[in-house]
């Protein structure tokens, strides 16, 4: 991207005069308002285009899969935003988003970026997807590294999220090369790294939604959509019965202190 001066700027999404609103080429009153759902005007909004029933389905899957995730420390971030100040919906809410990084809810963008990787490296050298699966796991193992999209501290025989939006895409015939480079790293990697890895939830959405059509560079958007709507839930319910202040007591409690002591001149202060 430059900066400095350019040449006129653009956009495609949206625009409105005195008698009408456009968006993406839809009179936003008369087409899609009451005649469109959400996950449809999401769609419609990002790429341009509105899905086909099966990436809708895809979608509306993927959103369901990710929105709700208990008390991770995005969505505490969030209660104990909300908790200091009962005002600021929008500041409690951007204490949750602002949380989801790499760990949380970002990885499914790793993952995504990880399979792409895999592809072009296959692509690049003239082989297989197999042949670079191994090689990329190869790489990882020697450098230390996790494998994206893989592996689970509780669902040690396999992420029952990741298993049912598997099954969703070949029900409708996504299933693509994305899902398919998934699971041949799936299929490869306990071998190689040595234990158990089995696809996870941050693995299946990005290589189901990819299949479908969804842009690599907007991948985040996904889990950044559906995790908004659980915050909301978190909010509502912490404004109706706060657990914001507990869960700082409690982590005050857990945490002991480490660091050098006072001197005894100074207690004696």
């Amino acid at each position: 991207m430059r900066i400095g001066k350019q040449d006129q700027a653009f956009t495609a999404i949206a625009t409105s005069d005195a008698d009408t609103i456009t968006v993406r080429g839809h009179d936003l009153c008369d087409e899609l308002i009451g005649k469109i759902d959400f996950t449809d005007y999401f769609w419609l909004l990002v790429i341009g285009e509105k899905p086909t029933s099966a990436q809708r389905k895809m979608l509306d899957a993927c959103l369901v899969a990710i929105a709700e995730h208990g008390l991770v420390p995005s969505v505490q971030a969030a209660r104990m935003t909300l908790a200091s100040g009962p005002e600021a919906w929008q500041g409690a809410m951007a204490a949750g988003l602002l949380g989801m990084g790499s760990v949380v809810a970002g990885s499914s963008e790793i993952a995504g970026q990880y399979l792409a990787e895999v592809l072009a490296d296959a692509e690049a050298k003239g082989t297989d997807v197999e042949a670079a699966a191994i090689s990329s796991l190869k790489g990882l193992k020697a450098a230390r590294k996790k494998v994206p999209g893989l592996g689970h501290p509780q669902h040690s025989a396999g992420d029952p999220r990741a298993n049912r939006l598997l099954d969703i895409a070949d029900e409708l015939g996504i299933t693509g090369r994305y899902v398919s480079t998934l699971r041949t790293l799936a299929e490869h990697a306990p071998g190689i790294i040595e234990r158990p890895l089995p696809i996870n939830v941050s693995g299946a959405i990005p290589a189901v939604i990819l299949d479908a059509g969804w842009p690599l560079e907007a991948l985040k958007a996904v889990p950044l959509l559906a995790r908004t709507a659980g915050l909301a839930a978190h909010l509502y319910e912490e404004s109706l019965r706060s657990i914001g202040f507990i869960m700082s007591n409690k982590a005050d409690r857990a945490i002991d202190y480490d660091g050098i002591p006072a001197s005894s001149s100074q207690k004696k202060a």
